[in-house]
Protein backbone atom coordinates (compact mmCIF):
# COMPACT_ATOMS: atom_id res chain seq x y z
CA UNK A 1 0.00 0.00 0.00
CA UNK A 2 1.16 3.82 -1.02
CA UNK A 3 2.42 5.72 1.64
CA UNK A 4 0.56 8.60 3.06
CA UNK A 5 1.70 12.15 0.98
CA UNK A 6 -0.79 13.96 3.46
CA UNK A 7 0.88 17.12 4.16
CA UNK A 8 3.10 17.16 0.74
CA UNK A 9 2.38 19.94 -1.34
CA UNK A 10 2.90 19.33 -4.83
CA UNK A 11 3.52 21.25 -8.23
CA UNK A 12 2.70 20.05 -11.68
CA UNK A 13 3.45 21.33 -15.16
CA UNK A 14 0.86 21.05 -17.77
CA UNK A 15 -1.31 19.81 -15.07
CA UNK A 16 -5.13 20.45 -17.06
CA UNK A 17 -4.90 17.77 -19.35
CA UNK A 18 -3.23 14.33 -20.19
CA UNK A 19 -0.48 13.43 -18.43
CA UNK A 20 0.03 15.66 -15.98
CA UNK A 21 -3.88 15.57 -14.63
CA UNK A 22 -3.34 11.93 -13.87
CA UNK A 23 -0.44 12.92 -12.50
CA UNK A 24 -1.89 15.70 -9.88
CA UNK A 25 -4.78 13.18 -9.46
CA UNK A 26 -2.19 10.04 -8.04
CA UNK A 27 -0.39 12.51 -5.86
CA UNK A 28 -3.78 14.27 -4.54
CA UNK A 29 -5.72 10.32 -3.71
CA UNK A 30 -2.77 9.91 -1.29
CA UNK A 31 -3.17 13.01 0.41
CA UNK A 32 -1.21 16.08 -1.33
CA UNK A 33 -1.89 19.60 -1.89
CA UNK A 34 -1.46 20.35 -5.46
CA UNK A 35 -1.11 23.15 -7.67
CA UNK A 36 -1.43 22.70 -11.49
CA UNK A 37 -0.36 24.97 -14.15
CA UNK A 38 -1.02 25.34 -17.32
CA UNK A 39 -1.58 28.17 -20.11
CA UNK A 40 -5.43 27.41 -20.61
CA UNK A 41 -7.60 28.87 -17.61
CA UNK A 42 -10.59 26.85 -18.55
CA UNK A 43 -8.92 23.68 -18.46
CA UNK A 44 -7.21 24.18 -15.95
CA UNK A 45 -10.22 25.30 -13.64
CA UNK A 46 -12.18 22.10 -14.91
CA UNK A 47 -8.83 19.92 -13.62
CA UNK A 48 -9.08 21.22 -10.63
CA UNK A 49 -13.11 20.82 -10.20
CA UNK A 50 -11.79 16.87 -10.90
CA UNK A 51 -9.41 17.01 -8.25
CA UNK A 52 -11.60 18.35 -5.67
CA UNK A 53 -14.19 15.45 -6.12
CA UNK A 54 -11.27 13.33 -5.96
CA UNK A 55 -10.22 14.64 -2.97
CA UNK A 56 -12.01 16.94 -1.35
CA UNK A 57 -9.54 17.54 1.57
CA UNK A 58 -6.46 18.26 0.14
CA UNK A 59 -5.95 22.29 -1.02
CA UNK A 60 -5.86 22.50 -5.10
CA UNK A 61 -4.63 25.36 -6.52
CA UNK A 62 -4.36 26.69 -10.37
CA UNK A 63 -1.65 28.95 -12.30
CA UNK A 64 -2.20 30.27 -15.48
CA UNK A 65 1.12 30.76 -16.93
CA UNK A 66 3.89 29.65 -19.91
CA UNK A 67 6.62 27.44 -18.51
CA UNK A 68 8.64 28.70 -21.10
CA UNK A 69 8.75 31.65 -18.92
CA UNK A 70 10.99 31.92 -16.38
CA UNK A 71 8.80 34.38 -14.45
CA UNK A 72 5.41 32.48 -14.62
CA UNK A 73 7.22 29.50 -13.46
CA UNK A 74 9.06 31.07 -10.42
CA UNK A 75 5.58 32.59 -9.53
CA UNK A 76 3.52 29.13 -9.80
CA UNK A 77 6.19 27.60 -7.59
CA UNK A 78 5.82 30.28 -4.69
CA UNK A 79 2.04 29.50 -4.89
CA UNK A 80 2.79 25.69 -4.85
CA UNK A 81 4.68 25.96 -2.00
CA UNK A 82 2.23 26.54 0.73
CA UNK A 83 3.46 27.51 3.92
CA UNK A 84 7.51 27.91 2.49
CA UNK A 85 7.15 24.11 1.55
CA UNK A 86 7.74 22.26 -1.61
CA UNK A 87 8.05 18.76 -1.01
CA UNK A 88 7.67 17.28 -5.04
CA UNK A 89 7.22 18.97 -8.60
CA UNK A 90 6.17 17.59 -12.12
CA UNK A 91 7.66 18.71 -15.18
CA UNK A 92 5.46 18.13 -17.28
CA UNK A 93 4.25 20.53 -20.08
CA UNK A 94 5.19 19.93 -23.33
CA UNK A 95 4.48 20.87 -26.98
CA UNK A 96 4.80 17.84 -30.16
CA UNK A 97 6.18 18.45 -33.16
CA UNK A 98 7.27 16.87 -36.95
CA UNK A 99 8.97 17.66 -39.73
CA UNK A 100 12.37 16.59 -41.89
CA UNK A 101 15.57 18.60 -40.38
CA UNK A 102 16.19 20.34 -43.46
CA UNK A 103 12.69 22.34 -44.49
CA UNK A 104 12.54 22.83 -39.95
CA UNK A 105 12.00 26.37 -39.07
CA UNK A 106 14.22 28.25 -36.45
CA UNK A 107 11.02 29.44 -35.28
CA UNK A 108 9.84 26.00 -34.76
CA UNK A 109 12.87 24.45 -33.38
CA UNK A 110 12.82 27.30 -30.63
CA UNK A 111 9.28 26.84 -29.78
CA UNK A 112 10.22 22.88 -28.86
CA UNK A 113 13.29 23.41 -27.06
CA UNK A 114 11.26 26.01 -24.77
CA UNK A 115 8.99 24.76 -24.14
CA UNK A 116 9.92 21.08 -23.21
CA UNK A 117 13.76 21.56 -22.73
CA UNK A 118 13.59 25.23 -21.20
CA UNK A 119 10.48 24.85 -19.28
CA UNK A 120 11.74 21.64 -17.57
CA UNK A 121 14.86 23.74 -16.74
CA UNK A 122 12.78 26.39 -15.26
CA UNK A 123 10.32 23.79 -13.19
CA UNK A 124 13.49 22.22 -11.81
CA UNK A 125 15.55 25.30 -11.05
CA UNK A 126 13.03 27.05 -8.97
CA UNK A 127 11.11 23.91 -7.59
CA UNK A 128 14.69 22.85 -6.67
CA UNK A 129 15.12 26.64 -4.28
CA UNK A 130 12.21 25.98 -2.62
CA UNK A 131 13.14 22.70 -1.62
CA UNK A 132 16.63 23.19 -0.60
CA UNK A 133 14.87 26.28 1.51
CA UNK A 134 12.54 23.69 3.38
CA UNK A 135 15.07 20.81 3.35
CA UNK A 136 14.36 18.29 0.35
CA UNK A 137 12.10 17.02 -1.88
CA UNK A 138 11.91 15.04 -5.14
CA UNK A 139 11.30 16.08 -8.95
CA UNK A 140 10.31 14.01 -11.72
CA UNK A 141 10.39 15.13 -15.32
CA UNK A 142 8.21 13.71 -18.28
CA UNK A 143 10.76 12.68 -21.08
CA UNK A 144 9.65 10.28 -23.77
CA UNK A 145 10.21 7.03 -26.19
CA UNK A 146 11.38 9.64 -28.79
CA UNK A 147 14.50 10.58 -26.21
CA UNK A 148 16.09 7.19 -26.20
CA UNK A 149 15.37 5.86 -29.82
CA UNK A 150 15.10 8.03 -32.75
CA UNK A 151 12.11 9.21 -34.25
CA UNK A 152 12.95 10.10 -38.10
CA UNK A 153 11.20 13.60 -39.11
CA UNK A 154 10.79 14.57 -35.34
CA UNK A 155 14.60 15.45 -34.61
CA UNK A 156 13.56 18.72 -32.84
CA UNK A 157 11.28 17.22 -30.01
CA UNK A 158 13.54 14.27 -29.79
CA UNK A 159 16.54 16.59 -29.52
CA UNK A 160 14.23 18.01 -26.67
CA UNK A 161 13.60 14.98 -24.79
CA UNK A 162 16.87 13.49 -24.87
CA UNK A 163 18.17 17.10 -23.13
CA UNK A 164 15.89 16.49 -20.45
CA UNK A 165 16.97 13.16 -19.51
CA UNK A 166 20.77 14.40 -19.40
CA UNK A 167 19.50 17.34 -17.50
CA UNK A 168 17.70 14.99 -15.00
CA UNK A 169 21.01 13.40 -14.52
CA UNK A 170 23.11 16.02 -14.08
CA UNK A 171 20.61 17.62 -11.70
CA UNK A 172 20.27 14.50 -9.84
CA UNK A 173 24.14 14.43 -9.13
CA UNK A 174 24.43 17.87 -8.03
CA UNK A 175 21.19 18.32 -5.71
CA UNK A 176 21.69 15.30 -3.98
CA UNK A 177 23.50 17.06 -1.32
CA UNK A 178 20.35 19.35 -0.73
CA UNK A 179 18.52 16.35 -0.04
CA UNK A 180 16.50 16.56 -3.85
CA UNK A 181 15.82 13.29 -5.68
CA UNK A 182 15.70 13.92 -9.48
CA UNK A 183 14.38 11.09 -11.81
CA UNK A 184 12.44 11.03 -14.91
CA UNK A 185 9.78 9.08 -16.85
CA UNK A 186 9.96 8.20 -20.54
CA UNK A 187 6.68 7.63 -21.78
CA UNK A 188 5.62 5.47 -24.74
CA UNK A 189 2.98 6.04 -26.88
CA UNK A 190 0.30 7.01 -24.46
CA UNK A 191 -3.51 7.66 -25.46
CA UNK A 192 -3.33 11.80 -25.40
CA UNK A 193 -4.46 14.69 -26.98
CA UNK A 194 -0.95 14.89 -28.16
CA UNK A 195 -0.72 11.20 -29.76
CA UNK A 196 -4.44 11.70 -30.80
CA UNK A 197 -2.94 11.60 -34.78
CA UNK A 198 -0.51 8.70 -33.93
CA UNK A 199 -3.11 6.32 -32.98
CA UNK A 200 -5.69 7.13 -35.28
CA UNK A 201 -3.43 6.50 -38.09
CA UNK A 202 -3.74 2.69 -38.59
CA UNK A 203 -0.40 2.14 -40.58
CA UNK A 204 1.74 4.23 -37.91
CA UNK A 205 -0.60 2.81 -35.11
CA UNK A 206 0.47 -0.64 -36.24
CA UNK A 207 4.38 -0.04 -36.79
CA UNK A 208 3.78 1.19 -33.00
CA UNK A 209 2.54 -1.75 -31.47
CA UNK A 210 4.92 -3.66 -33.30
CA UNK A 211 7.89 -2.27 -31.61
CA UNK A 212 6.48 -3.03 -28.80
CA UNK A 213 6.72 -6.68 -26.60
CA UNK A 214 3.82 -5.89 -24.74
CA UNK A 215 2.03 -4.92 -27.53
CA UNK A 216 -0.57 -2.40 -26.45
CA UNK A 217 -0.36 1.83 -26.38
CA UNK A 218 0.29 3.37 -22.98
CA UNK A 219 -2.54 5.03 -20.29
CA UNK A 220 -2.27 8.13 -18.48
CA UNK A 221 -2.53 5.79 -15.33
CA UNK A 222 0.50 3.74 -16.41
CA UNK A 223 2.64 6.92 -16.51
CA UNK A 224 1.29 8.98 -12.93
CA UNK A 225 2.00 5.35 -11.31
CA UNK A 226 5.65 5.31 -12.29
CA UNK A 227 5.87 9.17 -11.61
CA UNK A 228 4.36 8.80 -8.09
CA UNK A 229 6.23 6.44 -7.00
CA UNK A 230 9.09 7.82 -7.73
CA UNK A 231 8.01 10.88 -6.30
CA UNK A 232 7.14 9.09 -3.26
CA UNK A 233 9.06 7.98 -0.05
CA UNK A 234 9.24 4.31 -1.27
CA UNK A 235 11.70 5.99 -3.52
CA UNK A 236 14.06 7.36 -1.30
CA UNK A 237 17.34 5.79 -2.09
CA UNK A 238 16.90 6.24 -6.17
CA UNK A 239 17.86 8.89 -7.93
CA UNK A 240 19.08 9.84 -11.31
CA UNK A 241 17.06 7.52 -12.68
CA UNK A 242 15.47 7.57 -16.41
CA UNK A 243 12.43 5.17 -16.03
CA UNK A 244 10.65 3.76 -19.52
CA UNK A 245 7.51 3.05 -19.42
CA UNK A 246 6.35 1.70 -22.46
CA UNK A 247 5.78 -1.36 -23.03
CA UNK A 248 9.66 -2.19 -24.30
CA UNK A 249 9.36 -0.32 -26.50
CA UNK A 250 12.83 1.19 -25.84
CA UNK A 251 14.40 -2.22 -26.81
CA UNK A 252 13.24 -2.49 -30.48
CA UNK A 253 13.52 0.94 -32.46
CA UNK A 254 11.70 4.24 -33.43
CA UNK A 255 8.25 4.25 -34.96
CA UNK A 256 7.79 5.12 -38.52
CA UNK A 257 6.05 8.29 -39.09
CA UNK A 258 7.16 8.65 -42.77
CA UNK A 259 3.34 8.82 -44.03
CA UNK A 260 3.08 12.04 -41.68
CA UNK A 261 5.83 13.82 -42.93
CA UNK A 262 4.70 13.08 -46.75
CA UNK A 263 1.51 14.40 -45.72
CA UNK A 264 2.95 17.59 -44.11
CA UNK A 265 5.93 17.95 -46.39
CA UNK A 266 5.65 16.37 -49.39
CA UNK A 267 7.47 13.67 -51.17
CA UNK A 268 10.48 15.47 -52.06
CA UNK A 269 11.29 17.31 -48.62
CA UNK A 270 10.82 13.75 -46.79
CA UNK A 271 12.92 12.27 -49.07
CA UNK A 272 15.70 15.00 -48.42
CA UNK A 273 15.59 16.96 -51.96
CA UNK A 274 15.35 20.58 -51.20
Amino acid sequence: MAASLANYNVFVTGGGSGIGLACAKALAADGANVTIMGRTRTRLEAAAAELRVLAPEVSINIFVGDVGVEADVAAAVAVAALDGKLDIAVANAGVGGLGPIMVTEADNWQTIMQTNLTGTFYTIKHAARAMARSGGGAICGISSIAGVRTHRYMGPYCVSKAGIDMLIRNTADELGQNNIRVNSVCPGLVDTEIAAGLMTTPKVFADYLDCMPIRRNGQVEDISSAVRFLCGPEASWITGVVLSVDGGHHLRRGPDVEPFSRLLFGDDATAGKV
